[in-house]
């Protein structure tokens, strides 16, 4: 599957970092990064639930040929309130179920990416990798993906259904795949897709021990985003700001061009609500680090130890599996 190197993760224009932005202004979004070259865009029936599916359908609908959907099934949300349960359902007939519903919200034919949005402990991967393998045999789906699955449970999916895309979170702020799940891919051709990859807004330089969240945005449970982790973790910022301010460019270009740089099976889906951003985040594909740049950027921010999990204790459960 191919898709551009930078996607557009469109959570945040309906859930998980304050109340939801205004409709028509996120189609306009949506269809302005189209014309700005990008193809692939992230959502899921949990974001919402359902709002998100409904939006990127809507918006996506007169160019649907042209572009990649992903979408995740495998929280327990009921399909017809939408209320959701407390933890996870990736049983085959359920999978099944949420596919249909979100191929009506998004207003297509067939999904092209559909990932696992958490391994579910009471389903074997076995049984899900099947349903998703008899949904492509149905042409509802064309590719399977997992997101935030540990590698033996993507050798064991990969077994039954070839895995296109794994989805986990990865930046400077968070380089956990680095030890087990990167080398796994790169050994079974399986693309990568970091959500956060600009670590939820961190290292765009914006943001510090003052910062005040919306209520509702999800930062507020999130250890490493707590005043005093933001102000022991702002040396790794300073770092960033030091290296664009030298080229000339943006904390967020550098943060993303780093992870560009990694690997070339690597499609970030950095996510906002605001135009410019998509501009200044695409600033990035043509931003090409020299060897030197790289190398003191991540050896340097190897050696910093940083305070705070990046997710709460009940999300780190589920992730990894």
């Amino acid at each position: 599957m191919q898709v551009s190197a930078l996607g557009l993760g469109c959570m945040s224009m309906s859930s998980g970092y304050g109340p939801a932005a205004d409709k028509g202004e996120m189609i306009r979004l949506i269809r302005g990064a189209y014309d700005r070259g990008i193809n692939h865009f992230d959502t899921a029936e949990a974001y919402g639930p359902f709002a998100n599916e409904e939006l990127v359908g809507e918006a996506l609908q007169p160019i649907r040929e042209k572009v990649v959907i992903a979408t995740k099934f495998g929280f327990d949300i009921d399909l017809q309130s939408g209320k959701r349960g407390p933890g996870t359902n990736s049983r085959p007939e359920h999978v099944k179920a949420v596919a249909d519903a979100s191929l009506r919200r998004l207003r297509t034919h067939h999904i092209d990416l559909f990932y696992q949005h958490r391994v579910d402990p009471d389903v074997a991967i076995e049984d899900v990798a099947g349903a998703v393998k008899e949904l492509i045999a149905e042409g509802k789906v064309k590719h399977f993906g997992l997101s935030e699955a540990g590698v033996q449970t993507i050798r064991r999916a990969h077994a039954v259904q070839p895995v296109t895309a794994v989805q986990s979170e990865y930046s400077l702020f968070w380089r956990g795949p680095e030890l087990e799940l990167l080398p796994t891919l790169e050994e079974l051709g399986i693309g990568f897709v970091p959500f956060s990859p600009l670590g939820a807004g961190f290292l765009t330089g914006t943001i510090n021990e003052t910062t005040k969240f919306d209520p509702t945005d999800f930062r507020n449970l999130v250890p490493r985003f707590s005043p005093e982790a933001r102000k022991a973790n702002m040396v790794l910022v300073d770092l960033i700001k030091a290296v664009a301010e030298r080229k000339g460019v943006t904390p967020a270009q550098v943060a993303l061009a780093w992870l560009l740089a990694q690997k070339p099976w690597i499609a970030p889906i950095p996510g906002t609500t605001k135009l410019h951003r998509v501009e200044e985040n695409l600033g990035a594909v043509k931003l090409k680090l020299a060897e030197n740049d790289l190398k003191q950027i991540g050896e340097t921010a190897a050696r910093l130890k940083f305070e705070g999990a990046r997710l709460p204790e009940a999300a780190l459960k589920m992730t990894g599996r």
